[in-house]
C-alpha cells in the first residue's frame, strides 16, 4: 500500500526562557493512504507540535517530511493544497453564518466558482447542516461548531485530513455523533485521516496508532497488536476462602495471584473465556464471582511509560504560540 506520509527523524527545539525545550524527538513514521491513523499521547506529548510541522505551520529544527509526495520545507504550498485541519481550538468566524464561513475557504483555496456552491452543499449536507447554513456560528452548539470545521477541512477535496483533538471539550454524546461522522467519512471518501487524541476509546478506531511521550514515539501498531503486548487476559474472582484459592490457584496454574480489595483475587492468563469454564470445573473452593478483562491501551500507555495519560497542560501548544508571537513581534 502507498505511503502518503513519509516522516523521517523530525526534532523540534524550543527556546525558553530557561533554556531549551524540545518538543518533539526524533520522530520517523510512515501513513498509508486512505488509513485512519492516530497519535495517542497525553497533553504537551507533542502530537500537535508534530501536526503543525506536517502541516507547513512549524519549520522542524531538524529532520524531513513529505505528505501527497510533496516535501514539507521545499513545497509548503503544494502541501498544503493536499491537506485540511480540523483544529484542537476553534477556528471558525462566528460573525458570519455557516455557509459564509465555507464560501471564505472556498475562496482561499481557489476553488472554482462553478464548482463552489456544489461542494459547499454538498458539505453541509453530510454534516447535517444544511437546515442551518444560514444562521450566525455564533449560536451552534460545541458539536454544530466542530461539524462545521470538519466540513470546512474537506471542502477542497484534500489527500490528508488532520483532526487535532477532533472532539475536545465536547459531551460523550456529541463525541460519539462525532465519531460516526469520521468513520462514515472513512468509508465513503478516498481520503487519509490522521487524528490525535488522549483518549482511549477515540484510539481504538485507528487502524494504526503511535503512541508518542515526551515528544517520542515509544510504539507504534494496530490497537490489537499494542494490546497482545501486555500478555493475557486479567481473570476476577471472589472466593468463600479467598486464601485458599490464591493458594491453589499459583500452584496449580504457576501465576501471580494478586489482592484487590473491592474486587478479590486476580490474575493474568491467556485465551481467558477458554480458560474460565475448566478452571470453575476444577476448582476445590468455593467461587462467588467470576469475571474477565481484555487489556487496554490504558494498559498498554501503562506498560510503556511506567503512567497513566496525564492531563496535564498542553505545553507544547503553549510553547508553539509564545514561539509564534515572539516571530511576529
Amino acid at each position: 500500500m502507498t505511503n502518503v506520509i513519509e516522516v523521517e527523524h523530525l526534532l523540534k527545539i524550543y527556546k525558553t526562557k530557561t533554556g531549551f525545550h524540545t518538543a518533539v524527538r526524533d520522530v520517523s513514521f510512515s501513513v498509508r493512504k486512505g488509513e485512519l491513523f492516530g497519535f495517542l499521547g497525553p497533553n504537551g506529548a507533542g502530537k500537535t507540535t508534530t501536526i503543525s510541522i506536517l502541516c507547513t505551520l512549524l519549520r522542524p529544527t531538524k529532520g524531513s517530511a513529505t505528505l501527497n509526495g510533496f516535501d514539507i520545507l521545499k513545497n509548503p504550498h503544494a502541501v498544503r493544497q493536499s491537506i485540511g485541519l480540523v483544529f484542537q481550538e476553534p477556528s471558525l468566524d462566528e460573525r458570519l453564518t455557516a455557509r459564509e464561513n465555507l464560501e471564505f475557504h472556498a475562496l482561499l483555496y481557489n476553488i472554482p466558482r462553478i464548482l463552489r456552491a456544489e461542494r459547499i452543499q454538498q458539505m453541509l449536507t453530510m454534516m447535517e447542516l444544511e437546515m442551518r447554513q444560514d444562521e450566525l456560528v455564533r449560536h451552534f452548539s460545541g458539536g454544530m461548531k466542530r461539524r462545521l470545521e470538519i466540513a470546512r477541512g474537506l471542502l477542497h477535496h484534500p489527500k490528508i485530513l488532520f483532526l487535532d483533538e477532533p472532539t475536545l471539550g465536547l459531551d460523550p454524546q456529541t463525541r460519539s455523533y462525532i465519531w460516526n461522522y469520521i468513520q462514515e467519512l472513512k468509508r465513503k471518501e478516498e481520503i487519509t485521516l490522521f487524528l490525535t487524541t488522549h483518549h482511549m476509546d477515540e484510539a481504538e478506531h485507528c487502524d494504526r496508532i503511535a503512541v508518542i511521550d515526551h515528544g517520542e514515539i515509544i510504539a507504534l501498531d494496530t490497537p490489537d497488536s499494542l494490546k497482545k503486548t501486555i500478555g493475557g487476559d486479567m481473570i476476577y474472582l471472589t472466593a468463600l476462602n479467598p486464601k485458599r484459592a490464591k493458594e491453589e490457584i499459583t500452584r496449580r496454574y504457576s501465576v501471580q495471584v494478586k489482592e484487590d480489595p473491592p474486587k478479590g483475587l486476580y490474575f493474568e492468563m491467556a485465551h481467558g473465556e477458554e480458560f474460565i469454564p475448566g478452571f470453575i470445573q476444577e476448582a476445590s473452593f468455593k467461587i462467588t464471582s467470576i469475571s474477565i478483562r481484555r487489556p487496554t491501551l490504558e494498559d498498554v500507555f501503562l506498560k510503556l511509560t511506567g503512567h497513566n495519560l496525564r492531563d496535564e497542560l498542553p505545553e507544547s501548544l503553549s510553547l508553539m504560540k509564545t514561539h509564534a508571537r515572539t516571530k511576529n513581534r
